[in-house]
């Protein structure tokens, strides 16, 4: 089973961090950063720790595990962290410089409703756990252990 890991990351704006992505045909959306967990990995979360480094230079602090999502042979596991210091222009990941891979763009949404309205977040089943968890409040509870 192919394992991959996501973060929900917030700013001290309460803002999060997600990913345009740009592909030729195809509508553009948006995405958590993260990735795969690869063997040399010590844990899924160090795998998380590795994947924001490459994709946003940033470093986190996870606070807990979101929600975990199985499709086909892949699962994906959604983590909730702070960040606070972050700079896509010295991301390092592979996928960057992969030809036809399409525009990364890293942008700030509110971690409103609203927010997440004004996006195509994929997958959709996040983007509905996280609505969930705004409309309870229980996210912002949860940012601020």
């Amino acid at each position: 089973m192919i394992e991959r890991v996501r973060a929900v990351l917030v700013t001290p704006d309460d803002t999060m961090l997600v990913i345009r992505r740009t592909r030729p045909g195809i509508p553009e959306y948006w995405v958590l950063p993260g990735g795969g967990v690869e063997p040399g990995d010590a844990s899924r979360e160090a795998a998380l720790h590795r994947e924001i480094h490459e994709e946003i230079a940033g470093k986190a602090d996870i606070v807990r595990l979101l929600h975990t999502m199985e499709s086909g042979d892949e699962r994906q596991f959604f983590y909730l962290a702070r960040i606070a210091t972050w700079s896509f222009e010295d991301r390092t990941g592979p996928e960057f410089s992969a030809k036809g891979r399409g525009a990364y763009a890293l942008e700030e949404v509110p971690l409103t409703a609203e927010g997440l309205d004004d996006i195509d977040l994929k997958p959709e089943e996040i983007a509905h756990v996280l609505r969930g968890a705004i409309g309870a409040g229980s996210l912002r509870a949860w940012v601020s252990l």
